[in-house]
């Protein structure tokens, strides 16, 4: 493996782990303190963390920071097999790498307390409700990618406009799933606190949403050609 190929690897390993320990430790944060962060300030936290990783990394991997993106971006053609499987894998131990971190250095009572960031149902919401609601919001971030990063004419705001909304979407739905929108976000935090439940929502719902938007946007909002604009 030479260094071409070990550069963007690394740089998803690192931005995720960027980004869940900012993310997760927020949540643990703001339970260590009372609430004092609140929803807002818990939104904020992982929002400007997303866009500060993305736009660190995208000339080195295209600040991916999430399988759900790679999924998105594979089904669209514009990463080939290897490469996704590689970052999954990358995104991934950066996640526990991340949440690792939360655990060993902020608070370990507000840690076990937070469940160490890891994302969670509400009490009145079903399984197959918190599918959707990570569905719909993974959908809303991965056509933000493509218009924002991906396609031709898209504007140079960086990682801003997805950090963005995840921001407004963790808003809306983070009292509901915890509003991950990101199976690596999920899982590094739960793996560490050694609480696997309800991960099918974390897994399921961003696929589905991310495989709906990679094809929404290769075979309808992406032109093919500039005499398709």
């Amino acid at each position: 493996m030479n260094l071409k190929t070990i550069r963007p690897l690394v740089a998803e390993f690192v931005a995720t782990a960027l980004f869940v320990f900012v993310g997760a430790g927020s949540v643990v944060m703001n339970a260590a303190t009372s609430n004092s962060l609140g929803a807002l300030g818990v939104s904020l936290a992982n929002g400007l963390a997303l866009a500060i990783a993305i736009t660190a990394t995208m000339r080195i991997s295209g600040g991916h920071v999430n399988p759900a993106v790679t999924v998105g971006l594979l089904v669209a053609g514009r990463v080939s097999g290897r490469t996704a499987g590689t970052y999954i894998v990358a995104q991934l131990l950066g996640a526990l790498a991340g949440a690792l971190c939360v655990r060993l250095l902020l608070p370990p009572g507000a840690g076990e307390l937070a469940v160490y960031g890891a994302p969670t149902l509400a009490a009145s919401i079903t399984l197959m409700k918190g599918v959707w609601i990570e569905a719909l919001l993974t959908f809303f971030l991965v056509s933000a990618v493509f218009g924002t990063a991906v396609a031709r004419d898209a504007p140079a705001v960086g990682g801003f406009g997805i950090g963005l909304t995840v921001f407004v979407g963790a808003l809306v739905a983070g009292p509901l799933t915890g509003a991950a929108f990101n199976p690596a976000r999920a899982f590094g935090p739960a793996v560490i606190a050694g609480d696997l439940h309800g991960q099918v929502v974390y897994w399921a719902g961003p696929l589905i949403g991310a495989v709906v938007a990679g094809l929404l946007w290769k075979l309808v909002l992406l032109p093919r050609d500039p005499t398709d604009l």
